[in-house]
């Protein structure tokens, strides 16, 4: 990629004060914008309007972002579908298996979660996590929970791994789930990051207490109208370490209605 310093010269820029803009540019885009640019040098000794100057300037700059970032606008990008790069799952064909790593998220390259996992079906995609929601900026001493992973299909819904300090909950260090409390009170402290605004106790539909090994799992079955999640929450949360580790799957009623055997497959799939 070469480097051009460019000269704009136009009613918008005084000629006593010329602005020279340095820009890593690829040569195949370089005549795109210098072409343009000379339009505008042109046009100006030929005595072409001002909006019509403009407007030419306009369509060079357009093309910055393209240059300078390389390829189509960020805001264009499309993700992936999971099934083109995770591994299938052994014990069911229908799905393929997410095992984090320290390479997926903050969280995990700090030491403050300790690895999961869980079945997703191969068409979904895995949806970008907005920094200040990823807990990079407070590792590795989070004081709020913070999201991990979020994947989505459009059709069946939508899951997301949250994580909370244990301390926000216990005072005791390395506190299974059981020493937290009941599944009850567990709910009503992380409800809020399942429905994405607010918990109300009569919108728990059903709890069950599941046991692997020598963890344990609080599972919830949600009807929450008014979530910006969605109308229908499963949740699954365990404690393991200094962290409290949530499982949230998310549909709205026409999702629901035709996903909820899939998103109950992959909630009873995920484990720490």
């Amino acid at each position: 990629m070469a480097s051009v310093s460019l000269t704009l010269l136009s009613p918008l820029f005084s000629n006593s004060s010329k602005s020279s803009l340095k820009l890593g540019i690829s040569n195949a885009n370089q005549t795109s914008i210098q072409e343009n640019l000379n339009l505008i040098c042109i046009d100006s000794k030929r005595g072409v309007s001002l909006s019509q100057r403009r407007e030419t300037l306009i369509k060079g700059l357009a093309l910055l972002p393209l240059v300078v970032f390389g390829g189509a606008p960020i805001s264009e990008a499309r993700e992936v579908e999971v099934g083109s790069y995770l591994p299938p799952s052994p014990t069911d064909p229908s799905f393929v298996v997410f095992k984090a790593s320290p390479k997926d998220t903050p969280a995990l390259r700090a030491g403050n979660v300790q690895p999961y996992q869980f079945l997703i079906p191969p068409t979904w995609k895995q949806s970008r996590v907005a920094n200040i929601l990823s807990g990079n900026y407070c590792q590795p001493k989070c004081a709020e929970p913070w999201v991990e992973v979020k994947f989505e299909d459009e059709k069946q819904g939508k899951i997301q791994v949250v994580a909370s300090p244990l301390i926000r909950l216990t005072n005791k260090p390395n506190a299974s789930i059981e020493e937290i409390g009941d599944p009850e009170k567990v709910i009503a402290s992380l409800g809020p990051f399942v429905t994405g605004n607010s918990y109300d106790p009569d919108e728990l539909l059903e709890t069950s207490v599941e046991k692997r090994g020598q963890q344990t799992y609080y599972k919830y079955v949600l009807e929450t109208p008014f979530a910006l999640t969605g109308s229908h929450n499963l949740a699954k949360a365990t404690a393991k370490g200094s962290t409290v580790v949530l499982f949230v799957a998310s549909a709205n009623d026409k999702q629901w209605s035709t996903s909820q055997k899939t998103l109950k497959a992959m909630l009873d799939s995920f484990e720490v």
